[in-house]
């Protein structure tokens, strides 16, 4: 079997919201002017709704007829949509907006740059230090010598 002739988890009911997601919208839109006439502000919204109504129900057809994957159920949805490489690179972002008010814009974002570039790349520290203490000093340049923009400074330091 190809990969995709089987359901990915939470496909199907992805699917399922979708449609009643568009549903919810054909019905909104038809109120904007119950379709008393072609030049009426309703037509448009009316029409999009109505192709997401369509190409909804279509995909929904197409996934009630594939098979289950085998990871199925909750579980396997939690695991398909947050991968630990996901997961942890949200809590690194997570993490530079928490610094930004302590060590300021400029040091939270060389952190940043420097462990998302090692991490990632997997070239080595030095390179990693290297691109991110380029990318900090252009983005000093730019913003706060070029453009003026006053960089939040943490309260570290001033």
């Amino acid at each position: 079997m190809k990969p995709h002739d089987t359901l990915r988890p939470g496909e199907r009911l992805f699917a399922l919201l979708l449609v009643i997601f568009s549903g919810y919208a054909f019905w909104e839109s038809y109120g904007i002017s119950r379709f008393s006439g072609l030049t009426t502000g309703g037509v448009m919204p009316m029409l999009a709704s109505a192709v997401m109504l369509l190409t909804g129900g279509v995909i929904l057809a197409e996934t009630l007829r594939k098979p289950r994957a085998a990871q199925s159920g909750l579980p396997g949805l939690i695991a398909y949509l947050f991968p630990l490489r996901v997961v942890l690179f949200t809590l690194l972002v997570a993490g530079f907006v928490a610094a930004i008010p302590v060590a300021g814009f400029l040091t939270a974002s060389g952190v940043l740059l420097f462990v998302a570039v090692w991490a990632l790349w997997r070239k080595g520290p030095v390179p990693a230090l290297a691109i991110a203490l380029l990318s900090v000093g252009v983005i000093y340049l730019l913003f706060r010598v070029v453009f003026q923009v006053v960089l939040p400074t943490g309260t570290l330091w001033p």
